[in-house]
């Protein structure tokens, strides 16, 4: 939540502000700005509640004079409401100083206090306003930037990446991060500082992830990184692997739309080079020996939202390939109820920006009891990648839509890596049986491509259903986490009430919701598998049926025994049953899709939603 980005070198520093703040705005849009120093010395700032095409109309009516080094915030609110007056940049120091701030001070109350006592006026309702008069005031006393900067962000406790510029010295810009995220873009004769790369990647592939506790100073010509008490240190060096095109909507009609249509890309990419002669080869785990992972006695899957039900999902082959129990766990519950962890345990966390802040601090949590720790990330350069013991990376390029659906199946077909990894190791899986597995592994990309060819279909149902006010999801097996990530896209984007339900729950309670007329969403697994689980479904689907439920079913083509008790079924094509999920999804997320389009509601930027919780 929040972008920021800063720009130093010999171009017009406006543009590039709003370039980058216009492909981080996924990461906040309640309000923008920028702060940009001229030629002359002077500092100059425009903010602008509401979106940031608010800001660029302001900007093109009166714009900003030309200066080369500038920050840039586009904002979701935490303290304070998205107002002009609660927008980033803040200024002090009689306006000669901008910051610009990501993340929570915790200790803004007592340091707010400290400031009004002081005599300091404040202008708005943030922690953000603190830290600039805080800096200001400091600024004035020891007269150098960098040093100013040092002293006060040693006072700050809580999760944030913060960036100031000062009139004074207008060739530097100062920035620091504390459980937040901060990545610097190197250039020739420029550099650049970002929440994420997508606030630089127009300009440059070449990246430094900085590191917790680290401070930098950005000159066009040099970056130097310290830690908070002065030390010379190192950040992650990387080139980003995707470009700002990937970055676009390319013609679509919305990020959304784009993303569920490289879904199957999105696997295709993850399983690359990865699977060979029937096998999966992993390098990305080799800080993890072989005697590790035959000595595992539990796995834990540790997220959030989507990232959840991907684990949720990948749980079911997971726990069946390797033979070790696996537990499925909320990130933000885990480190709050003691759980029991030891060196034999092994934690797999998944997260699309690898900054979620509940993720990342059960991380800690994790490594602090003696678990190994496996990332399964889409970012390079993230911190929770670098504060693992490996890292399995997806490769589903940037996701800009709020609402997560390719880094969803990316992050479902990186797990079943790590398990057919894992299992091969341990010999719980034959060579042949390996080999089964991962054939069929390598059809789902084209199979997702068939399955998005009934686009049209699951749009025009969705604008019938446009005032629909409930949706209920059932599933079983690994339909069930699928069930309930298609009610989380219909919360997310559509703004109605949406539930996800093991369908054997049915009759415990759920069935009381059914009454005539309600849309009612079923995951009908394969009639081909032995597992028993059909008949039971196709019992549920005539229980709601006969209460007057309207029955939507996502089935394998050709299974005649649902049609006679649906009012619509999207086929998919036949798979094994741990490989449904992946093609299951997709009616769900294109209907949430365009359920929301029918609304008028806008899919990418959700009310109160931002991409990334980088807040605990």
């Amino acid at each position: 939540m929040c972008g920021i980005v800063g720009y130093v070198g010999d171009r017009l520093s406006q543009d590039i502000l709003l370039g980058g703040l216009g492909r981080l705005e996924y990461r906040g849009y309640d309000s923008a700005g920028i702060a940009v120093v001229d030629g002359e010395g002077q500092l100059h700032h425009r903010k602008r509640a509401g979106k940031l095409q608010v800001l660029r109309d302001d900007l093109a009516e009166t714009p900003l004079p030309d200066g080369n080094i500038g920050i840039g915030h586009t904002r979701w609110a935490t303290h304070g409401a998205p107002t002009d007056a609660n927008a980033h940049p803040h200024l002090a120091d009689d306006g000669k100083l901008a910051v610009v701030h990501n993340g929570i001070i915790e200790n803004f109350t007592a340091l707010r206090a400290e400031l009004l006592a002081d005599g300091v006026t404040l202008l708005s309702e943030t922690d953000t306003e603190v830290a600039a008069h805080l800096l200001g005031r400091e600024y004035r006393k020891v007269g150098n930037l960098e040093q100013a900067f040092r002293n006060v962000v040693t006072r700050l406790d809580g999760a944030f990446s913060l960036v100031a510029v000062h009139q004074d010295q207008p060739d530097v810009i100062v920035a620091a991060r504390l459980n937040s995220p901060l990545v610097i873009g190197l250039g020739e004769g420029e550099n650049f500082l970002g929440s994420d790369v997508a606030a630089f990647v127009e300009h440059t592939q070449k990246a430094i992830a900085v590191g917790q506790a680290q401070m930098v100073v950005v000159r066009k010509e040099s970056v130097e990184i310290t830690t908070f008490d002065g030390q010379p240190a190192e950040g992650e060096a990387f080139d980003v692997d995707w470009d700002a095109a990937a970055a676009d909507k390319g013609g679509w009609s919305s990020f959304m739309a784009k993303e569920i249509a490289e879904d199957p890309q999105a696997v295709e990419d993850t399983i690359r080079g990865r699977i060979t002669d029937g096998t999966v080869r992993l390098p990305d785990l080799e800080a993890l020996s072989d005697e590790y992972f035959r000595d595992i006695d539990r796995i834990l899957l540790i997220a959030c939202g989507t990232a959840y039900y991907s684990g949720l999902t990948g749980a079911y082959a997971l726990e069946q390939w390797t033979g070790v129990p696996v537990a499925v766990e909320l990130a933000h519950e885990f480190r709050y109820r003691e759980p029991v962890i030891t060196e034999r345990t092994l934690v797999v966390s998944l997260s699309q920006s690898g900054e979620t802040m509940d993720t990342l601090l059960a991380v800690r949590f994790a490594r602090e009891a003696g678990a190994k720790t496996i990332s399964i990330c889409n970012t390079q350069g993230a911190t929770i990648p670098r504060e693992s013991d490996s890292v399995v990376y997806t490769y589903a390029g940037p996701e800009v839509a709020v609402a997560s659906t390719k880094a969803f199946v990316a992050q479902i077909a990186a797990i079943y890596l790590l398990g057919l990894h894992i299992a091969k190791v341990r010999e719980t899986l034959t060579d042949e049986e390996i080999r089964v597995e991962t054939t069929e592994f390598q059809t789902i990309p084209d199979k997702l491509r068939e399955t998005l060819t009934h686009h049209e279909s699951i749009k025009e149902l969705a604008g019938w259903m446009a005032d629909t006010r409930s949706v209920l999801f059932l599933g079983r097996h690994t339909g069930y986490p699928i069930a309930l990530e298609g009610a989380l896209k219909l919360k997310e984007i559509a703004y109605i009430h949406a539930e996800g339900f093991a369908a054997g729950e049915l009759k415990h309670g759920p069935i009381a919701l059914i009454e005539p007329g309600q849309p009612v969403f079923v995951m009908v697994p394969s009639p081909r598998h032995d597992n028993g689980l059909h008949a039971k479904i196709v019992s549920n689907i005539e229980e709601i049926r006969a209460r007057g439920a309207h029955v939507l079913a996502v089935a394998e083509g050709g299974d005649a025994s649902v049609m006679p008790y649906t009012e619509a079924v999207f086929a998919t094509p036949p798979t094994s049953v741990f490989f449904e999920p992946f093609l299951k999804v997709v009616p769900l997320q294109i209907f949430a899709l365009e359920l929301s389009t029918a609304k008028g509601l806008d899919v990418d930027q959700p009310r109160n939603l931002a991409k990334s919780v980088t807040v605990e």
